[in-house]
């Protein structure tokens, strides 16, 4: 009988080890395999995990259809559906670097969170995004973000600014690891210089943000996080040179300091000098530099993992533009035309947590900005000195998740204008609290408001609200609303009222902008049997100025006319972004935006000058892994925008063209560590000069020594100046550089 059940049990052991199988396959990431990545069968308690080469095996599975899924920390999960029938299955899987999905990011609510559950929506960019279209410094990055457009402010000296959602760079609040550095006159001079092989990622928050950070955020924020120097490769180098004569090196290394430290070192090197003129009117078709920036960040590790970095930077830039035969023997006359500025910055900043049980932190930051320049014949000389300090204290009670703070913020500003008789100097106190209210895994509420006091305008307020609705693990609703406010540094922002070619007028004293703000925001993310997925991003939004204080440059050609606003200003809008991996190496980015910006004054409304319509970003990238090679295809595109005639003369398109900016590069990482790119910029050989007689404005007679006036100060029509016009560089809207190859070499070692 015992012979008998041992034989029935078996064959029974027998049938059933025939009647189940395996799945084995490998998993790789980026043409390399990944071990120790996880693999598993959706709704079963069946896995594995790859060992050192990659490989896995999950067994004892019966016929049937499964979902398997592949993840590893980093890399976006693939899913793909596999039907066993009488044998066994090979399935492999290619993860990809997750660029969109599921980041911590700090920028929206100043503590670190899933970007998919923070209340306020937040776009972030890797280092990923930046290789795509390497560019020397951080302002020519962002060209290809969607809704955020680098503007530039002078044909001649190139500087520029960032606009967010069509509204001016003065808006913008540039961030360095969270602390206000880039401000004042570093938001025209300082947006160069950041190595960009140091970026951990940028987080761009779309829409006012001043309950959190104060003036300045108003159209929104950039906040430019570096890398931990433990995250950071043991030495790296990144140059390029592109057919111009533009050279760009980065270099840096990372390095432990005794027991308790590590240290991140990084310096930034570009130099352009050579006087190109394909436009033929004399001048420089793009400014001259030679630029240096040192970096440096400390980690210290501390007991109970308590926080404590310290970083600065050194910067220094020498640039000019003009004519072609100008050199520094001409600089301050009036024989030869340039513009030429020395600039020259440092930079401590630091985030410390206080020893208590308690979350506690003191962040603070400091700059300290000298420029020396000239505009023709005029000279400009300022000084800006920031020193800001804030303390943290994040708590949470239950369902809430409070942050309080107390911030300080001293600036001061001297210059050799007229404007400015004696040196600027103020200190604004602030309170700040926020609450964030988790009612469910479905919905949370955030609550803000910030109390600032300033001595000039008084007490400031502003509130904030922002609600997330996530109906499901795909789907999340944003609703953002708050008020932004803005003290106005004529002088330090508008470029245009420094280069001397108009008169400045200030009709009134300058009171604070203040706006309204509402954001609302969907996200979906889809995934496909196949591993592919998707994201859509869209948001609409509605800004409304009760006072904005906007440069009038058409009342008085020869003059540019500041006052408060009489009447409001809105910017309205709606933009979307479409991410998509399509497996087999292939992937995706499309964005758009369409916006309205004008202002109302006396019943007239008229649209925002230098303030495009809509405009487009894309980018396509294929990696062919049996070759090592990548393929990158960036582009943008932007409607009309007004622009700043000098009269009714004037024989220069009064919008500009719809036009585009696309570039191709190709990547060989075949090499051990070692990476080889190039391509060609501006496909389209694309400048804005094409459909115009000329852009600068008597670029003949920069110093106006044959314009003629009548008695009210008009410019009169001759022979000689048969448009009656004066010099005026400020008819820009886009790079005046065409067509060429770059190429370069990039080494980590890790």
């Amino acid at each position: 009988m015992r012979l008998i059940i041992l034989f029935t049990l078996a064959s029974f052991s027998i049938l059933n080890a025939q009647n189940t199988y395996k799945i084995n396959g490998v998993v790789t990431a980026e043409g390399e395999v990944l071990p120790y990545a996880n693999i598993y069968v959706e709704t079963t308690t069946k896995g594995s995990t790859t060992n050192e080469n990659g490989v896995y095996t999950i067994k004892n599975l019966e016929p049937g259809t499964y979902s398997i899924a592949a993840s590893f920390a980093g890399y976006t999960t693939q899913k793909k559906k596999v039907e066993i029938t009488n044998a066994d299955v090979s399935l492999n899987f290619n993860l990809n670097y997750n660029e969109s999905l599921d980041e911590v990011i700090i920028t929206g609510t100043l503590k670190a969170v899933s970007r998919l559950e923070s209340p306020v929506p937040v776009e972030v960019y890797t280092p990923t995004f930046l290789k795509k279209n390497p560019t020397p410094n951080i302002f020519e990055a962002l060209q290809n973000v969607n809704g955020v457009r680098p503007q530039l402010n002078c044909s001649v000296c190139n500087t520029g600014d960032i606009h967010i959602n069509g509204l001016e760079g003065p808006y913008t609040l540039v961030l360095i690891d969270g602390m206000p550095i880039v401000s004042g006159l570093s938001t025209v001079y300082g947006l160069s210089g950041i190595p960009n092989s140091l970026i951990e990622q940028i987080e761009v928050v779309k829409g006012p943000a001043s309950s959190l950070y104060g003036s300045e955020a108003v159209g929104g924020l950039i906040n430019v996080i570096t890398k931990l120097p433990e995250n950071s490769p043991r030495f790296f180098a990144d140059a390029f040179v592109t057919g111009w004569g533009e050279t760009n090196l980065d270099v840096g290394f990372k390095a432990k300091v005794g027991e308790k430290a590590n240290v991140l070192v990084g310096t930034n090197y570009f130099k352009y000098d050579n006087p190109i003129d394909n436009n033929n009117d004399n001048f420089t078709d793009v400014t001259l530099q030679d630029r240096i920036s040192i970096f440096q960040k400390w980690d210290f590790k501390r007991t109970n993992n308590r926080k404590l970095s310290l970083a600065g930077r050194y910067f220094y830039e020498d640039r000019w533009g003009g004519e072609m035969q100008w050199n520094s023997s001409y600089r301050g006359g009036d024989e030869i035309y340039g513009e030429s500025i020395y600039t020259s910055r440092f930079e401590i900043l630091g985030d410390y947590q206080l020893p208590m049980t308690e979350k506690v932190n003191l962040q603070f930051s400091y700059s300290d900005h000298d420029q020396n320049s000239v505009y023709g014949n005029t000279p400009y000389l300022a000084q800006q000195r920031i020193g800001f300090g804030q303390l943290i204290w994040d708590k949470t009670i239950n369902k809430h998740d409070l942050l309080l703070g107390t911030a300080l913020r001293y600036n001061y500003y001297n210059d050799n204008t007229t404007a400015t008789i004696t040196a600027d100097e103020v200190t604004i106190p602030s309170l700040f609290i926020q609450d964030e209210i988790d009612f469910t895994k479905k919905q949370s509420l955030l609550l803000g408001l910030r109390y600032d006091y300033d001595s000039r305008h008084g007490s400031i307020l502003t509130p904030r609200l922002a609600y997330r609705y996530k109906p499901t693990d795909t789907d999340i609703i944003r609703l953002n609303a708050g008020t932004g406010f803005r003290v106005v540094n004529l002088f330090t922002e508008e470029h245009a009222a420094l280069t001397g070619a108009r008169d400045v007028i200030i009709k009134s004293e300058l009171q604070p902008e203040e706006s309204y703000n509402v954001n609302l925001n969907y996200l979906k993310k889809l995934y496909l049997n196949d591993g592919m997925y998707f994201t859509f991003d869209t948001s609409v939004w509605y800004t409304y100025f009760t006072n904005a204080i906007i440069p009038d440059y058409d009342t008085n050609p020869n003059q540019i006319i500041y006052d408060n606003l009489d009447g409001y200003s809105e910017s309205k809008g709606l933009s979307f972004n479409i991410d998509a991996v399509f497996g087999s190496g292939i992937s995706a980015s499309v964005g758009a935006t369409f916006q309205d910006v004008a202002q109302t004054e006396n019943g007239e409304r008229t649209k925002q000058i230098l303030t495009e319509e809509y405009s487009g970003v894309w980018s396509l990238s294929y990696k062919n892994y049996a070759t090592n090679l990548t393929f990158d295809y960036t582009g943008n595109l932007y409607g009309p925008m007004r622009l700043p005639l000098l009269g009714d003369l004037d024989p220069r398109e009064e919008y500009s063209p719809t036009w585009s900016v696309q570039n191709i590069q190709a990547t060989y990482d075949g090499f051990n560590n070692l990476e080889i790119y190039g391509g060609v910029k501006n496909l389209l050989n694309w400048t804005p000069n094409k459909g115009n007689p000329f852009i600068i404005a008597r670029a003949d007679d920069p110093f106006d020594e044959n314009v003629q006036f009548d008695g009210n100060g008009d410019v009169i029509a001759t022979a000689d100046n048969p448009y009656a016009l004066t010099f005026d560089p400020a008819y820009v809207y886009g790079p005046n550089q065409g067509i060429r190859l770059f190429f370069g070499l990039r080494y980590n070692l890790k």
